[in-house]
């Protein structure tokens, strides 16, 4: 249906819209509208299409976590998880750097977006570094590249919409389990890189925490890390469904933020919900506006002709796997990530499975590669969070950026080629799965 033309509208006019400014739903909606009349099909079956994709009970897991880490992200968790990371690590060379790094991963285990993550730590952590002497790019560069541990460590609202662009046939816990080590690849990753940065510009030491302080500092910190427990250990555990799971979250999250923290007041509440409803409507608009595209998409057989394409130009796996990685890459660079999940899912998930690549694996390599573009000009918004924190300009940030995207590439590439980085504690859980 179409011919050659309609594949061609459809992206292409997806492609001009986003190069003349037109937000990415809208732009989904708009060219899978124009498309749609141009084949002839009825607006209705498009518009249908568009309700039905927002209309799954799985997709109430998103709203839940991003209120969940907003509470806890206004709530006083995040310095509490900085304190906590400098006892761990803020003796080293370079330790608040590394501090930065590690009260990442911590916190994105709640909030599970980099964006909350640049915003949180990195109000906190890019002045701090800057006052004891650490170039201003570098504070920057440190806390927009380890806020992507928050992509792929559980909980992961990407994770669920890489589910759902899926069809529904990938476990969401598989998924969680799945991103615990290529998360922590990152946060190693990117403290050897600036451990080795910090030596050689003689940036400064931290002091050891003593044993009375740092044990109080761990105990404050506590109610905040059960949240991670609460989500990951009940939906893994069979306890909850991700759903279930997201909502108990809020409630701790809720009660942590008001009645133990005590560092939010009740007028506060109605600005924070505010700002959580701008964030859900935005994402499932998204969401909404991709499943109609993705409709006319398998209406169009754009997914089989792709992967026909793909395997036309080689059939060697290590050659399509390195073609799929660019793809994404330069993707990630123009549009945002949940977007891109959901389109591009529909359409490279088939060609992996084709090749014997697990349908978890590709997940995590997906979000791996995305969490990259939200680091890179023009579609960056990470980037543009950092800086804005940092008062730097993202010109600068982007020139000196290039060691840090170099060390992710590299998690990239060990996650893309041995399966066992990603499948091996799902396995643990599921002895069904194989690697």
């Amino acid at each position: 249906m179409g011919g050659d033309v309609g594949p061609i509208l459809l992206i292409g006019s997806l492609l001009g819209l986003i190069v003349i400014g037109t937000p990415v739903a809208y732009a989904l909606g708009i060219s899978s509208l124009i498309t749609a009349i141009y084949i002839g099909l009825p607006l209705e079956a498009v518009l249908l299409k568009v309700s039905d994709g927002v209309d799954n009970f799985a997709l109430l897991a998103i709203p839940f976590f991003i209120l969940a880490g907003a509470l806890m992200a206004e709530g006083g968790m995040a310095w509490r998880l900085v304190n906590l990371a400098n006892v761990c690590v803020g003796f080293m060379r370079g330790g608040l750097a590394m501090v930065n790094i590690l009260a990442s991963m911590f916190f994105g285990g709640i909030s599970g977006s980099s964006v909350a993550d640049t915003s949180s730590i990195g109000s906190i952590l890019i002045p701090m570094m800057k006052k004891h002497g650490y170039d201003d790019t570098f504070a920057v560069n440190v806390t927009i590249t380890s806020s992507t541990q928050g992509v792929v460590i559980p909980p992961s609202h990407n994770a669920i919409i890489y589910a759902l662009a899926a069809g529904g046939t990938v476990s969401i816990a598989q998924l969680f389990l799945a991103g615990i080590i290529p998360g922590i690849m990152i946060g190693v990753a990117l403290m050897i890189l600036s451990y080795v940065i910090s030596v050689r510009r003689g940036y400064p030491k931290g002091e050891l925490v003593p044993l009375r302080e740092a044990l109080k500092t761990a105990w404050e910190a506590v109610a905040g890390l059960l949240t991670i427990g609460i989500i990951v250990g009940g939906v893994v555990g069979g306890i909850f469904t991700p759903t279930e799971s997201a909502a108990v979250a809020v409630v701790w999250a809720f009660v942590v933020t008001m009645f133990v923290y005590r560092d939010y007041t009740w007028r506060q509440l109605p600005a924070l919900l505010h700002s959580v409803i701008r964030t859900v409507a935005m994402v499932m608009i998204v969401i909404g506006f991709a499943a109609g595209f993705a409709y006319l998409m398998t209406l169009m057989q754009i997914p089989l002709k792709a992967t026909l394409f793909l395997q036309s130009l080689t059939d060697d796996k290590v050659t399509l796997l390195v073609m799929i990685n660019l793809m994404l890459l330069v993707l990630g660079t123009f549009m945002d990530m949940a977007p891109l999940i959901l389109i591009c899912t529909p359409i490279l998930l088939p060609l992996v499975k084709s090749m014997g690549m697990s349908e978890v694996q590709f997940g995590i390599v997906m979000m791996l590669n995305l969490s990259i573009g939200l680091l890179t000009p023009p579609v960056g918004t990470t980037l543009f969070v950092g800086c804005a924190i940092g008062k730097v300009s993202i010109e600068k940030v982007s020139k000196t950026l290039w060691p840090f995207w170099l060390a992710m590439l590299v998690v990239l590439m060990l996650v893309t080629y041995i399966p066992a980085l990603t499948l091996w504690i799902p396995s643990l859980q599921y002895p069904g799965i194989r690697f």
